[in-house]
């Protein structure tokens, strides 16, 4: 008798962090995750296995040792090398820790390369997301840690850009539209009509400007619309009626194809405390 397939390895585990802004996650994992992007930075380093990505910078490839790292509204996804379970720890950031670092300068802070070897900023790193991740942590040590891998992130690995739109501007519009009130109900027509050129046009020039087709961007968008919510402590129900799912079955899948964890979990982690 032939043994069944290998059950999958995955877990996720999201950290209560004592700084806003800031979160911690702890991952091992098989699974693959589908194009996406997040509000935040995410900075993390890779521990064992291999990790493969397509990204909006090229690709991606980072084994043991190597730093990882997305821009906020950066499309991405995530694969392992082979079959081997990859684990990496994980800390996105708000956009306004990275801002802080050099006030008043212009332009956007932007991590240039999607993957690369820093050993002094990987002990950094590790060490920042034990003390975050730690409840029994001073807070300001683990603030003072985080600073210290920001400012070494932000000097050898970031740049200041000023942004310009990639997309071609009826592509934008139909962005756009889904960016004004993702859980609104869309049609393909509604979009195609907001930018001005045909339903099988838009979807071809929308993966092509976007990186996925505009169902997987309003879903994604959704998702993360949920996300806020949970954080702010609305039950798992209450975020997917809020950000335009059917019911929470609908949200929890989308979620954890998305995050790698549930949408209870998730809430459990970050929602703040009742008093």
């Amino acid at each position: 008798m032939r043994p069944g397939p290998a059950r999958a390895r995955h877990r996720a585990e999201q950290h209560r962090t004592a700084l806003a802004g800031v979160e911690a996650v702890s991952l091992r994992s098989d699974r693959g995750f589908p194009r996406h992007a997040h509000d935040t930075y995410g900075i993390g380093i890779l521990l064992e296995g291999g990790h493969r990505s397509w990204s909006g910078r090229g690709p991606v490839e980072a084994g043991p040792g190597e730093c990882i790292a997305v821009n906020p509204g950066e499309m991405h996804d995530g694969h392992p090398v082979g079959r081997a379970a990859r684990s990496w720890r994980m800390l996105h950031l708000d956009p306004a820790l990275l801002a802080d670092l050099d006030p008043g300068r212009s332009g956007t802070v932007e991590i240039v390369r999607p993957a690369f070897r820093d050993p002094a900023l990987a002990t950094g790193l590790l060490a920042a997301h034990a003390l975050l991740a730690d409840p029994a942590t001073d807070p300001m040590a683990g603030e003072t840690a985080l600073l210290r891998v920001l400012r070494r992130l932000l000097d050898r690995h970031g740049d200041r850009r000023i942004r310009s739109a990639k997309a071609a501007p009826c592509i934008r519009r139909a962005v756009d539209l889904i960016e004004a009130a993702p859980e609104r109900p869309l049609t393909l027509a509604d979009l195609a009509a907001a930018a001005g050129i045909g339903r099988f046009q838009l979807l071809r020039a929308f993966a092509r400007d976007v990186g996925t087709t505009p169902h997987a961007y309003l879903l994604q968008r959704r998702v993360r619309l949920a996300r806020a919510a949970l954080a702010r402590g609305e039950t798992p129900a209450a975020s997917a009626l809020l950000a335009g799912f059917a019911d929470q079955s609908h949200l929890t899948r989308a979620f954890g194809r998305q995050f790698g964890t549930t949408p209870a979990r998730y809430r459990a982690a970050v929602a703040p405390r009742p008093q």
